[in-house]
């Protein structure tokens, strides 16, 4: 088992920025990529970024260039930076983690975004 604490989000002004962090515990040797989705009213869950135990990263296009996600093995944390927020981005930012297993979930953060 995998267990994710997720910590950060909130409310900003567009073109502002927020940070999201995630702390694995449990089974953290299982993990092969930590990352994060999101899930706006109505619409379905989508990848937002992805970072692998080696660092390779992957992005939805929406984000590239404004959300930057990282990673440190030692605390077991993923963060997301996220710049440029647009009214879009407004959605419950879940934490995933990734194992031969299957991904586990975090709670859920709501980050909303006003125009």
């Amino acid at each position: 088992q995998v267990q994710l604490v997720e910590s950060g989000g909130g409310l900003v002004q567009a073109g502002g920025s927020l940070s999201l962090s995630c702390a694995a515990s449990g089974s953290i040797f299982r993990i092969n990529a930590m990352g994060y989705h999101r899930q706006a009213p109505g619409k379905q869950r989508e990848l937002v970024a992805v970072i692998t135990t080696d660092g390779s990263t992957n992005y939805a296009n929406s984000v590239k260039g404004r959300f930057t996600i990282s990673r440190d093995n030692a605390q077991n944390t993923v963060f997301l930076q996220m710049n440029s927020l647009k009214p879009e981005d407004t959605a419950v930012y879940y934490c995933v983690a990734r194992t031969a297993y299957g991904n586990y979930w975090g709670q859920g953060t709501q980050v909303t975004v006003s125009s």
